[in-house]
């Protein structure tokens, strides 16, 4: 599962209780919360956070990988169930944004979690994300209105799918 590039080494692996610590400083960081749009009313809270994320990692259907980028963790893959629909999301810390480190994690994920259909939702102006989902072969196939928490409004939100493994 391991991709090299560009200087880059990036490897994912099991979410490790000191992978949570910087999870948190990376969802702390504003501009990266307006553009996901969609986070916990309570972003800030340590507390909320941690017992979230024991949920995650204890719910049997849930899949949670830590984005490691040349030995250092940069961000995290999810798999999880939204709505009846199995889907991704992703998360890097704003340092390594612009390198394709998602693009290609995203993908190494793709080649070991087979199952399809996958979804993913991305606030509507979120290009970046909408890069990665398309370069991994999801495709748009509706929108919705849904009201987004970091920016305390109503937004548009593009919803992908990836059929073919």
């Amino acid at each position: 599962m391991p991709t090299s590039a560009h200087g880059l080494h990036i490897t994912l692996r099991p979410v490790r209780d000191e992978d949570l610590p910087v999870f948190f400083d990376h969802l702390g960081d504003a501009k990266a919360r307006y553009q996901a749009g969609f986070v916990p009313t309570d972003a800030t809270d340590r507390e909320a956070f941690g017992a979230r994320w024991r949920r995650m990692l204890s719910d049997p259907t849930a899949l949670a990988c830590t984005i490691v980028c040349n030995e250092r963790a940069a961000g995290h893959l999810l798999l999880f169930d939204l709505e009846g629909q199995r889907s991704v999301g992703y998360w890097l810390g704003r340092e390594y944004w612009g390198r394709g480190i998602a693009t290609r994690a995203l993908s190494a994920f793709l080649d070991e979690v087979t199952e399809r259909p996958l979804y993913a939702r991305v606030v509507e102006d979120n290009r970046p994300s909408m890069g990665v989902l398309e370069r991994n072969g999801f495709r748009r196939i509706g929108e919705n209105r849904i009201f987004a928490t970091a920016r305390a409004a109503h937004v548009r939100e593009w919803i992908y799918e990836r059929v073919a493994p």
